[in-house]
């Protein structure tokens, strides 16, 4: 009985989650591929042997398959459902080739394969817009409540009721747009514009870096300024219209907040422990669906951000990789050889599953089963 509770409480929540994200992403790439005349042979629900399906009238195979982690499309010509063109091609009778995906213009493949991330940031917009029109958007305004003692804030110069206009050029206007920001900038000094008595002062500050542990256990390095914001939180509704421009505002800033991230990580700044994989998004799947509708929609909206980010990465393998790919052919006016392209894709391939592996690894480490086995065998 706690077996089946933990996979209703974790398990099921993730595949719901990952179902719903992985058929937005590939039906970006199938709505554009037909668009274009494209014949899409199937649409899959996860990897490996099919499980259940049906065929449309198109000819597509609509199926679940026996691995649920992810899916593709596959349309005509490709060898694989990584979309790598396949030896056939030339081959093809002038019938075929006005079905296939790999003779179609390099504009048109080009469209095709970016509407997979655009389909996931697209869909993050509508689903906070609905939030924003239905719920309320969280507010809670930029202005100074206490000062902490000895903090950054205090050497910096603030004070209570100071409204905090911009940070390093960027507007605010929410406090929570503050606390983002904030918390990507440990060690980096920030130039605060704040309002004092009708009159903007420009204030020099630089986040404190301090280990935070979130909701789910696992601990995170971030930056603190050492000041509260006034009153507790608002949702401030808003109308249709509104709401797509404050769903498109958090979106970008999801979005900018994922790189800055991804760069101090790179540049070593911020430590790689925060790098999750499929397990510690199952966690968060589940513990997130404990809580409500609400905050399981919020939580597709940003793991759809993060999908569709990623899947613009210049890897081969990833949609960027192909993306990649055809600005090169535009630029030499035609595609790389067929040996170069399969040395890429094996290369993007060994970049994935190694990212894939250390993820995982971190997952065991915030989870604890690392140090539960190392206690066992010691």
């Amino acid at each position: 009985m706690e077996l089946l509770g933990g996979l209703w409480d974790y398990a099921i929540p993730f595949l719901i989650v990952l179902t719903i994200l992985v058929f937005v992403h590939e039906l970006g790439h199938y709505w554009v591929a037909r668009h274009f005349g494209v014949k899409v042979e199937a649409f899959s629900f996860g990897f490996g042997p099919e499980l259940f399906g049906l065929t449309d009238r198109s000819g597509t195979r609509w199926k679940f398959s026996a691995v649920p982690l992810g899916g593709y499309v596959k349309m005509f010509g490709d060898s694989s459902a990584a979309s790598t063109p396949g030896s056939h091609l030339e081959e093809m009778s002038a019938e075929d080739r006005a079905l296939s995906f790999h003779h179609k213009p390099v504009g048109q493949r080009t469209l095709i394969v970016a509407a997979g991330p655009a389909a996931n940031f697209l869909f993050s917009i509508v689903v906070l817009a609905g939030l924003f029109t239905v719920y309320g958007q969280p507010y809670t305004p930029p202005v100074v409540a206490e000062v902490r003692d000895g903090s950054a804030a205090a050497v910096a110069g603030f004070e209570p009721g100071d409204v905090i206009r911009s940070i390093d050029g960027t507007p605010v206007d929410r406090f929570e747009a503050v606390q983002r920001i904030v918390q990507l900038s440990a060690g980096v000094s920030l130039a605060i514009e704040v309002e004092r008595d009708g009159r903007l002062e420009t204030l020099v500050a630089t986040p404190a870096r301090a280990d935070r542990t979130d909701r789910f256990g696992n601990s995170h390095s971030v930056g603190l300024l050492g000041i509260t914001g006034e009153g507790a939180v608002a949702y401030q509704r808003h109308g249709p219209l509104a709401a797509i421009t404050h769903a498109a505002s958090e979106t970008w800033s999801l979005t900018v907040g994922t790189l800055t991230a991804l760069g101090q990580m790179l540049s070593g700044t911020r430590g790689t422990e925060d790098l999750g994989g499929p397990l510690r998004i199952a966690q968060m799947s589940g513990e997130v669906a404990q809580s409500g509708v609400v905050a399981l929609i919020w939580f597709m909206a940003i793991l759809s951000i993060n999908l569709g980010l990623i899947n613009l990465f210049p890897i081969p393998l990833l949609d960027g990789g192909h993306l990649l790919f055809y600005v090169i052919e535009a630029l030499r006016g035609r595609p790389l050889g067929e040996r170069a392209q399969e040395y890429g894709f094996r290369l993007g391939l060994a970049l994935v599953l190694t990212l894939m592996l250390f993820a995982t690894w971190n997952d065991l480490v915030q989870l604890r089963v690392v140090e539960f086995f190392t206690g066992f065998v010691s």
